[in-house]
């Protein structure tokens, strides 16, 4: 169990989809353990796996109290509710832009033993389970917000010390 770097907007990881996680073994364990010591760190509401460099399917959550983590998640449920909502983002620091998010959210997946996992929220949790599914997919928030910001926000991510190709 460690804390784990956080991979900066600029790294392929970033931009490429997951595997699904198909073992549930000591390797997968640490990989959790990883997760959820490095999303406890003040400030953090979610945390996927690419965001440290594994490109498979598993995110960890600390929203409102409560911690946890969901193998293979899809979202399967968002409200028909939207509202614009500041976002950021562990691999795009010093930065935030409104973005579009669903109300209420509900995610499905599994957990170390491969046993079902359903995870539901409002507001910050519903926003977490969002930003992260997506992490997984290969987007960013900043895929999400208008061109005009998109374009605000590779200007700025740039200029920043942490941008991977420095």
């Amino acid at each position: 169990m460690a804390m784990r770097d956080i991979r900066y907007f600029g790294d392929p990881v970033l931009k490429s989809p997951s595997d699904p996680v198909t073992t549930f073994d000591d390797t997968t364990r640490a990989l959790v353990n990883d997760l959820l010591d490095t999303v406890q760190a003040p400030g953090r509401a979610g945390l996927a796996a690419p965001q440290i460099g594994v490109g498979l399917r598993a995110f960890s959550y600390n929203v409102d109290g409560k911690l946890g983590y969901v193998l293979n998640p899809e979202i399967v449920e968002l409200s028909e509710e939207k509202h614009q909502i500041m976002e950021g983002c562990l691999s795009l620091p010093e930065l935030g832009f409104p973005t579009v998010r669903a109300v209420r959210a509900t995610v499905k997946g599994v957990d170390l033993r491969n046993e079902p996992v359903v995870v539901s929220g409002e507001g910050v949790m519903a926003q977490c389970l969002q930003h992260e599914v997506d992490h997984l997919d290969g987007f960013l928030y900043i895929d999400r917000i208008t061109p005009e910001l998109r374009k605000q926000a590779l200007r700025e991510a740039r200029d920043k010390d942490w941008f991977w190709s420095r």
